[in-house]
């Protein structure tokens, strides 16, 4: 059986195909580089969670909204990143909060 070839398209080692899972971004777009309006955002969520969640360690709060924040450094579009962030550091620091612990009681 040969090989499946792209149609209407090349693919060299300096450009793999979006769909491939093995490929990377060229150096200059890997990486989040804030603007300052991001990072009063990061700052205000972080202020934000740490008052929704207060029996959460501090660092635990920053943490998760700086993982969110990173989870979403390649996107072209910046515009909804502040809110989509804010709900993937909430919905990870809920789930954090309704962890069991070791005697099998919510963590509160």
């Amino acid at each position: 059986m040969a090989p499946a070839t792209l149609q209407g398209a090349e693919r060299t080692e300096d450009s793999p195909a979006l769909d491939d899972p093995g490929a990377h971004a060229p150096e200059e777009t890997r990486g989040w580089s804030p603007t300052p309006e991001e990072l009063a955002s990061v700052r205000t969520t972080v202020a934000r969670l740490k008052a929704a969640y207060p029996s959460v360690d501090a660092d635990t709060v920053e943490a998760a909204v700086t993982a969110a924040y990173d989870s979403f450094g390649q996107a072209r579009v910046r515009k909804y990143v502040p809110i989509l962030a804010e709900r993937r550091a909430r919905k990870a620091l809920a789930a954090a909060r309704s962890t069991p612990d070791v005697t099998g009681r919510l963590e509160r």
